[in-house]
């Protein structure tokens, strides 16, 4: 499989001059063909499923119950409960806005319905961002590894900043402003009218949260967003999905128990695959057609961090990008950006 050995890392195609690159096609939909010949009856497990609706009803419910609950708290309280609790819940709102994002809860038929569980979902997250997540996560789907339209995939300049340890904890601690500012200046696009729906919907609800709860309760929700996206265990999914851990695999997935609180996210070769399979039925697909899916994989998002952070090739310099034109013949070897000839 070409795709899993055609990409360099970013930090090569930053110090490199050559810039005989091309883009032609997304790779996991060749993927998807190929898969699909073999194994038509994967067809049968696309679809949508709306009691994704009633889990994260539950969250947001017991998101603001904990805010009722810490009006009167002490600040330490409200930071560790922050961190261990709050921002478990609001990560797994933010997967369940990237499944719902795909119109797996009720449908391409119903998009609308989609859209508002989605500005649901975004409640306790206090920052809108369930629509604009939407429109640069299909970006990311269609361009996967093209360095501008792929607006998951860091900057040269953050590529240039954050290369020791030090500086790459910092970069995981403030990941949720960059990650949620990187799409409006990278690939800018014209603001619509959901967006400014989410925008004005959740506006409303943090006004009626602050007056109503206090700003113990804000400042609760506002910390569980940036400690659950930042440097959090769960956040080793921002890093685990795409970044080069082996060498020109491009896409990885993970296989542990963390699964269960976002959605399936961790199937995620599985998921570029089939970007219309519903997360619970992930692991049906990697049955049916296991050999697709015999790559190198994750058990563990905290060693993943600890990767990241500690492994001196590693850091946001070394997300894939890119493709050679004569990439039947050659392999990059990301590690250290030197050209390896491939047999032929």
């Amino acid at each position: 499989m070409e795709f899993f050995r055609s990409c360099a890392s970013l930090d090569f195609r930053i110090n490199s001059s050559n810039e005989d690159w091309i883009y032609e096609e997304e790779p996991h939909t060749a993927r998807r063909k190929e898969i699909l010949r073999k194994y038509p009856e994967i067809k049968k497990l696309m679809g949508y499923d709306p009691s994704i609706a009633y889990i994260v009803t539950a969250e947001v419910i017991a998101q603001l119950l904990m805010c009722w609950l810490l009006q009167e708290a002490n600040w330490s309280s409200i930071f560790i409960l922050a961190y261990c609790f709050g921002g478990v819940l609001n990560h797994s709102l933010g997967s369940a806005i990237h499944e719902i994002g795909h119109n797996l809860a009720f449908g391409h038929a119903r998009p609308w319905a989609n859209r508002l569980l989605s500005i649901w979902c975004n409640i306790p997250i206090i920052v809108p961002m369930a629509i604009s997540y939407k429109k640069y996560h299909a970006d990311h789907h269609r361009y996967l590894g093209e360095e501008n339209q792929d607006v998951d995939i860091p900057t040269r300049l953050e590529g240039y900043l954050f290369r020791n340890p030090i500086t790459k904890m910092l970069w995981l601690l403030i990941h949720p402003a960059i990650h949620g500012i990187r799409p409006f200046y990278k690939s800018p696009k014209p603001l619509t009218v959901w967006e400014m729906i989410n925008s004005a919907i959740q506006i409303t609800c943090n006004l009626i949260i602050l007056k109503f709860l206090g700003v113990k309760s804000i400042v609760y929700l506002v910390s569980g967003t940036f400690f659950g996206l930042g440097l959090h265990p769960l956040a080793g999914h921002f890093i685990s999905e795409h970044y080069l851990f082996n060498k020109g695999q491009a896409t990885h997935s993970y296989y542990g128990p963390l699964n269960f609180i976002l959605f399936n996210v961790g199937y995620h070769i599985e998921h570029h695959d089939f970007p219309y399979i519903p997360y619970h039925k992930l692991p049906e697909l990697k049955r049916i057609a296991s050999e697709y899916y015999d790559q190198p994989y994750h058990t563990s998002w905290l060693k993943v961090l600890w990767d990241f952070i500690f492994d001196k090739d590693m850091g946001p310099h070394s997300r894939g990008v890119g493709y050679l034109k004569d990439e039947k013949h050659m392999l990059l070897l990301s590690k250290n950006g030197h050209l390896l000839e491939k047999e032929s």
